[in-house]
């Protein structure tokens, strides 16, 4: 196995925009550092259990998955309109009002199960990157570990942007928002192509 390949698709999937990460970056500037971190805890668990999922149930997985994917696509699909719904209509008074409940340990939890770049890439990575080549349990465990900290350094790096341009992004908020939902509904679409 190819470490520095393994180690770039990781991070390349997790640090690039997706719903869970552009989500973060909202909660972030509306909501502050503290309700981003939250839901990027329950976002980071969901996270570690699909990948423990993938681990534990590779085989099985690649025989039902292709069967259920319309299904997760028109789930992942319809939810991240739905965000994008959310994130276009907020508005600078909204700002400053209370949490919408979008920055919460649940809504991060609940939110990878229908995230199809989370499940498509924790379906994929440890079949591809980790059984091949360390089918142990151990060698399995630590792959779920080590990909699940690179998951989190992720979201962790998404709150801090959250942070660091909150005053920039509440400044310019229509803006944000728009090129936030523009993003969603990219990752929608992008899912039927």
């Amino acid at each position: 196995m190819s470490i520095l390949s393994f180690l770039l698709y990781c991070f390349i999937v997790t640090f690039t925009p997706g719903p869970s990460n552009i989500i973060i970056l909202s909660i972030s500037q509306k909501e502050g550092t503290a309700q981003a971190l939250r839901y990027t805890y329950g976002a980071t668990l969901a996270f570690g259990l699909l990948l423990t999922a993938s681990a534990l149930l590779s085989g099985i997985l690649a025989v039902i998955l292709p069967k259920i994917l319309i299904g997760m696509q028109m789930i992942g699909s319809l939810y991240m309109l739905y965000l994008a719904y959310q994130i276009s209509r907020k508005s600078k008074s909204s700002a400053s009002s209370t949490s919408d409940g979008m920055g919460t340990f649940r809504s991060g939890f609940i939110t990878q199960f229908v995230n199809p770049k989370v499940i498509l890439f924790t379906m994929t990575v440890i079949p591809t990157f980790i059984i091949p080549y360390n089918p142990q349990v151990t060698g399995l465990m630590a792959g779920v570990i080590g990909i699940t900290c690179i998951g989190f350094l992720a979201y962790a790096t998404w709150v801090m942007f959250g942070t660091i341009f909150k005053q920039f992004l509440q400044r310019h908020q229509r803006i944000a928002n728009w090129v936030m939902t523009l993003f969603l509904i990219y990752a929608a679409i992008m899912l039927w192509i």
